[in-house]
């Protein structure tokens, strides 16, 4: 169907156009519209033969644009006087020794879509610029043809016009920010010619600001080869109207092939306006989302709503919190789809991220805009795999503050279109405020969850010869947040311990009994307790916080030098091993019952050996009890996952483990170690120091000797200089047993004091000339490397260490 429209056209010289599309399975080119001075040229072909001999036909066969001055356009009409491809008016003023034409391929590649006449009175031809900024026209043609035909149910909007009916050019110096603007792109913007001071700047400051980062990012050099690609952004008219604009453009290099000068076009793009099924996305989530009254609830409607339609590969959405981003929801649920930092944070059933590790994010939330970054942009490691063929950042604002981010990535290389910016810019605001909704709707559960992600363990400790995880995942029934709780303790001489717990029912209450039980079990396992003392401790407080609630807890005290561990259980579930072989049990443990219900419980410790290779497991009974599975099937549902596991990757175990359970009637808490053994065992000695007169040259004796059969000879003299210091502090201060422990392990020499005494040494802050005591501890630090004090059961151990380098010895 052809439309003929009057309005005036005129860009860089042409005063005529003419947009043929393809048809008849591309055999023939039919002219859809005409536009301009029909009087430059007249009778022009409704059909043309893409096999025929024709400026459109030939431009669109080579897919290059085509360009006739007067004299050669008046040679094609010679070669083929009785085409009537081509028709000028013979005589007057636009006769063929004054116009010149243009044949502009519409589309490329796959997406062929026809062919751009253009045609005016320019007697030597199309000057290279209008050339260049002609084609850039053709282009943003070709961009509204796209457009119609890859919509479902096409749309023209009434009045639309294939041709660009306002568009105009312009020239940017990039050396002096100067610019050349056509009367229409000002037209465009709403400035008048007066208002325009010829500065790029006053252009780009009509642009809406999250469309901004793009309009720059045209002359970045990674962007040069993106050349002539379509650009649409939004601007905000004076009068408050939001327009769509496109924009197409070339950026020039000089010999060094540093960027020079940027010649683009601006059209209106009226056909950016969003589809019937765009503005029913935005519908259908903002109803969605009146109706969550939970975090939880809001992040998993974002995330499916977003995923399919932009046919993203991740979509993450996260609150934050002081410091951090919490993950509250993402799509897809697998550890391994994600950034490895955040693998080593998945201690919850979402990570938690520090914001410090995200600058991008950062930035973004400091702006307030979405971010868009193409294809192989140098991101930080915490992002770096969540788009690498596109991401975009998109805050989430309430309030006049930022609450939350939404993070949308793509796997294959992605290009931003308008529709996606619309899109994610409508959803970030409906999202913040159904979060800040959310909050206020569920603030109990908010805050106790709050609580109990601050209470656990933010990183677990790196251990030598073994590898911990540690997964929590709160009940999926119901709202009130569990009690389970777990710890990795390093402890003096090689030991560790590992912790598991869960405080009986689900509330602020018991996460605040769990955050006490945890903080006090920590306590005295650093004094240096046995295992069954610690939980009897713990036990004692419990029952004297005259609380309601009781808890079960597992503990195991390993020595990860020899592989012996010593194990207490209070009414918790017993540990499970998989050794080397592949071969499972559950440990035989003698248990006590759980904390907080006899004073004077008793909880007997059971010792059992490890082997390198060997996993223990420790678990509560959310993720093998609820009222559809028995306890006795659940635990072997453990024991035949982690059979078949490979135990090289832990945390690929641990997942396997909790994705298994799916609905969970109660918290989840696994604790799971991989223990390795240490190739290089730590050389110790003991000493027990007698009160004597010349107790100090006694230890001074024993220490030589000790250290010369064990080879070290270069730093003998400064050890026997901290011996003779902190033995003498331990006798002159203290009452009761001395002992004195050499540890020598690969790089270092640790000398250690032990007194009954439990108050810590203080470094004095001067000390006179003629001072008789009181230099002790500074030259211990002068001396070595570190010192410090750690309290023990009835004392204390004062140590030092000094560096030792075994190639010396």
């Amino acid at each position: 169907m052809q439309t003929v429209t009057s309005h005036g056209f005129a860009f860089c010289g042409a005063e005529l156009a003419a947009v043929y599309v393809v048809a008849d399975q591309g055999r023939e080119l039919h002219l859809a519209e005409l536009t301009g001075n029909r009087g430059v040229l007249y009778g022009l072909p409704a059909v043309l033969a893409v096999a025929g001999h024709s400026p459109a036909a030939n431009a669109f066969r080579s897919g290059r644009p085509l360009w006739l001055a007067s004299k050669e356009l008046a040679t094609f009409i010679e070669d083929d006087p009785h085409h009537v491809s081509t028709r000028v008016r013979d005589g007057g003023p636009n006769s063929p020794a004054r116009i010149s034409l243009g044949a502009l391929p519409l589309g490329h590649g796959d997406q062929e879509l026809g062919c751009l006449i253009v045609a005016g009175e320019v007697e030597g031809g199309f000057s290279a610029d209008d050339r260049s900024l002609l084609e850039l026209y053709a282009d943003q043609v070709a961009a509204g043809l796209e457009s119609v035909a890859g919509r479902a149910a096409p749309q023209v909007h009434l009045g639309q016009s294939l041709v660009p009916d306002q568009g105009g050019a312009f020239i940017l110096e990039l050396s002096t920010g100067r610019m050349e603007a056509h009367a229409h792109v000002l037209e465009l913007l709403g400035l008048s010619p007066e208002r325009f001071d010829g500065q790029v700047e006053t252009l780009l400051a009509c642009a809406v600001p999250d469309d901004m980062p793009a309009l720059m990012a045209i002359v970045e050099p990674d962007r040069l080869a993106a050349d002539g690609q379509q650009l649409a952004f939004r601007i905000r008219r004076p009068n408050g109207e939001l327009r769509w604009l496109g924009l197409r453009c070339r950026v020039e290099v000089d010999s060094e092939g540093t960027p020079r000068r940027v010649l683009g076009v601006v059209a209106d793009a009226a056909y950016l306006r969003p589809s019937a099924d765009e503005v029913s996305l935005v519908q259908r989530l903002s109803a969605a989302l009146a109706g969550a009254t939970t975090i939880r609830d809001v992040s998993r409607l974002v995330v499916a709503a977003l995923r399919e339609p932009l046919g993203a590969s991740r979509v993450a959405v996260g609150e934050l919190e002081p410091e951090r981003l919490v993950v509250t929801a993402l799509d897809p649920p697998e550890p391994d789809a994600w950034p490895e930092g955040w693998r080593s944070e998945w201690r919850s059933v979402w990570p938690d991220v520090s914001l410090g590790d995200l600058p991008t994010v950062q930035s973004a939330l400091r702006e307030g805009h979405m971010s868009l970054w193409p294809p192989g942009a140098a991101l930080e490691p915490g992002l770096l795999g969540v788009g690498p063929g596109g991401l975009a950042v998109l805050p989430l604002p309430a309030e006049g503050r930022m609450v939350g981010v939404c993070l949308v990535g793509w796997d294959a290389e992605h290009r931003f279109g308008p529709e996606e910016r619309s899109l994610l810019t409508a959803t970030g605001g409906l999202v913040g405020q159904a979060l800040v909704r959310a909050h206020a709707l569920d603030a109990g559960h908010e805050l106790a969850s709050m609580l109990q992600r601050s209470l656990l363990p933010r990183k677990l400790p790196e251990l030598p010869g073994g590898v911990a995880v540690a997964r929590y995942l709160p009940a999926t029934v119901g709202l009130e947040v569990g009690g389970d709780w777990y710890d990795v303790i390093p402890l003096g001489d090689g030991h560790v311990a590992f912790v598991i717990g869960d405080v009986q029912g689900h509330s602020a209450a018991a996460a605040t009994i769990m955050g006490q039980i945890r903080t006090a079990v920590r306590a005295y396992a650093v004094e240096g307790h046995p295992a069954d003392v610690v939980v009897a401790r713990a036990n004692r407080l419990l029952v004297g916080m005259e609380t309601d609630l009781f808890a079960t807890c597992g503990y195991v005290d390993l020595d990860m030098e020899e592989g012996i561990a010593k194990v207490v259980r209070a009414g918790h579930l017993p540990p499970i091993l998989r050794h080397p072989d592949g071969v499972t049990e559950e440990m035989a443990v003698e248990g006590g019952p759980p904390l907080g219900v006899l004073a004077e419980a008793e909880f007997p410790m059971t010792e059992a050996g490890l082997v390198p290779g060997t996993l223990l497991i420790l678990l509560t009974d959310g993720l093998v009890e609820s009222a559809r599975l028995p306890l006795d099937e659940g635990m072997r549902r453990v024991r035949d996952v982690v059979a078949v596991a490979n135990p090289v990757d832990v945390g690929g175990v641990a997942d396997d483990l909790v994705v298994a359970v799916g609905r969970r009637d109660d918290d989840v808490a696994l604790l799971l170690l991989r223990y390795d053994g240490t190739r290089d065992r730590p050389l110790r000695s003991h000493w027990a120091v007698w009160r004597l007169p010349d107790a100090v040259m006694h230890a001074r004796r024993f220490t030589a000797r000790t250290l010369r059969s064990w080879g070290v000879v270069d730093e003998l003299d400064a050890a026997l200089l901290v011996v003779s210091e902190l033995v003498t502090n331990a006798i002159a201060h203290t009452q009761g047993e001395v002992r004195m422990d050499l540890i020598l392990s690969a790089d270092r020499l640790r000398i250690a004091v032990n007194d009954a005494s439990p108050r810590s040494p203080v470094k004095p802050v001067s000390v006179s000339w003629e001072a008789t005591g009181g230099r002790g501890l500074l030259i211990v630090e002068a001396t070595t490397m570190a010192w410090g004090s750690v309290p023990l059961s009835g004392g204390k151990q004062v140590w030092a260490e000094i560096p030792w380098n075994r190639a010396s010895a």
